[in-house]
């Protein structure tokens, strides 16, 4: 029988700890994992086996030089699509939708007398984990359950890289009671091939040069034109100046 609740201070803790967990792991944070650890299993909100997964991400983390946890922490979720914290990340992509879509999402918060300092991004997971937490639990529920596509995208490919990071995710679909089978994610491009420049001209025709084969001269700064030579008996007539007009 399971033991886990969902009143409504427990689960506010439970989504708090979640989101501190998805958060960068600085020295502030990892100062707070154990009793962020603590915290999450007093709180049985989720079922043994989550909390045994979250465990082992604990002991990750606690265990990890500092810098060594921060440095994986950027490569596996800012370095990627898949794995990217930002939701409309994976609804809108680099679209013009997703302007509007992020002023909308902060006037949800807004409506809820939640304001966002002027660093932090509306759809974080972090940040939308945390507005969650301000809601009752059946509110909060069926919000996590809005998203759960995404959730269970981002859980897929942190598994897919065998992420400790994948149980929190797995945690967030237990809460929204959605089932965390893992669906296919779409492989990403390396990241040397992500970054690569492309060719200044790849892709440019000749057309427009001379002629087939011909060089084509460039010129940065426009050559100034030199003053005509003038002729015995025309000064002051016909002088050209350096921009062509005569005078």
């Amino acid at each position: 029988m399971s033991t886990h609740t969902d009143s409504p201070a427990s689960l506010a803790t439970t989504l708090r700890v979640l989101a501190h967990l998805l958060d960068y792991p600085d020295a502030a944070l990892r100062a707070h994992l154990p009793a962020m650890r603590a915290a999450l299993r007093a709180q049985r909100t989720l079922s043994e086996q989550r909390l045994t997964e979250i465990d082992a991400l604990f002991g990750q983390l606690l265990d990890a030089d500092g810098l060594h946890a921060e440095a994986s922490y950027v490569d596996l979720f800012d370095r990627g699509r898949g794995t990217a914290l930002h939701l409309f990340e994976h609804v809108h992509g680099d679209s013009r939708d997703r302007g509007p879509a992020m002023i909308d999402l902060i006037r949800t918060y807004e409506e809820a007398g939640l304001y966002l300092s002027s660093h932090e991004l509306p759809d974080h997971l972090t940040v939308v984990l945390e507005y969650a937490s301000t809601q009752p639990p059946a509110a909060a529920a069926d919000f996590l359950r809005e998203i759960a596509h995404i959730l269970r995208n981002v859980f897929s490919a942190l598994t897919r890289r065998e992420s400790a990071y994948a149980s929190v995710l797995a945690a967030l679909l237990e809460l929204a009671g959605e089932p965390t089978k893992l669906v296919e994610v779409p492989a990403e491009p390396a990241l040397d091939e992500t970054w690569r420049e492309p060719a200044a001209f790849g892709g440019c025709s000749s057309e427009g040069q001379r002629s087939a084969g011909a060089v084509q001269p460039v010129h940065i700064v426009r050559p100034s034109r030199q003053p005509l030579p003038v002729q015995p008996g025309q000064q002051g007539q016909f002088v050209q100046s350096a921009h062509g007009a005569s005078t």
